[in-house]
């Protein structure tokens, strides 16, 4: 077994945790989330961490990422880097390690700070009631079209990767889940488009595309029209696997 990984340098304190991540991981039953990934809140040296553990990939991709791509883990880690830089919101990256077997990719970490926040984007989107609704919402818009002045575009910008808390002079937000992004220019169509996976009722799809096109200067008829192509797109894609998976 061999390894490789980058801690990041405001945490050499803990590179013996980083170094020994399985063991911590696997003693620890503190898990948030756990799907086609794990994550476990765990404490070390006074320090709160979120550990994800990615799932091991299939020989193809063992192969892959062994000699040809980057792991999920490093760039999850670099991505991070990348977001600070430009003064975009997420958690702190620590470092990132690989474990490797008889020359394949195996298993991989990638561990940050844990971000105090109170809900995710989803709940103020899925309730018309929610105490400072509108005002949660324009706000994640604003971060949102920050992100992508900033020429960051996240390809799993899904409600429960956007993170929300309460401060003293309003809302704050931080993204997460951060291994698809690219990095590019992004025109009025894509911006909208990237607001689609957030499943949208009509009163959230008018309040952000509205928002969106006052912050982007245009027509706000045009971004409304643009958001509900792109909406009525999703979910008549999804609609359509469900009914394929339905038959058979």
């Amino acid at each position: 077994m061999s390894i490789k990984y980058k801690l990041n340098s405001n945490y050499n304190n803990i590179k013996e945790f980083l170094i020994n991540i399985k063991e911590f991981f696997e003693e620890n039953s503190n898990t948030i989330h756990k799907a086609r990934n794990e994550l476990k809140v765990i404490e070390y040296k006074g320090i709160k961490t979120v550990v994800k553990a990615f799932k091991v990939p299939n020989i193809i991709n063992q192969i892959a990422y062994a000699y040809f791509r980057d792991s999920k883990a490093k760039k999850s880690y670099e991505n991070a880097i990348k977001l600070i830089e430009l003064g975009i919101n997420t958690p702190k990256p620590i470092g990132y390690i690989e474990f490797y077997h008889n020359f394949l990719f195996k298993k991989s970490f990638f561990i940050s700070e844990k971000y105090n926040y109170e809900y995710t984007i989803r709940e103020p989107l899925r309730h018309l009631d929610f105490e400072d609704r509108e005002k949660i919402i324009k706000g994640f818009v604003k971060f949102t079209y920050n992100l992508h002045q900033n020429g960051v575009y996240h390809k799993d910008y899904s409600a429960g990767n956007i993170l929300v808390a309460k401060t003293n002079s309003g809302y704050e937000f931080s993204v997460v889940d951060i291994n698809r992004m690219q990095f590019r220019t992004i025109d009025l169509y894509t911006g909208l488009d990237n607001f689609a996976k957030l499943w949208l009722d009509e009163d959230s799809l008018l309040i952000i595309a509205k928002e969106y096109a006052k912050l982007a200067n245009v027509d706000e008829n045009k971004a409304i029209d643009i958001l509900k192509q792109c909406d009525k797109k999703l979910k008549g894609f999804v609609e359509f696997k469900r009914k394929i998976r339905g038959k058979n």
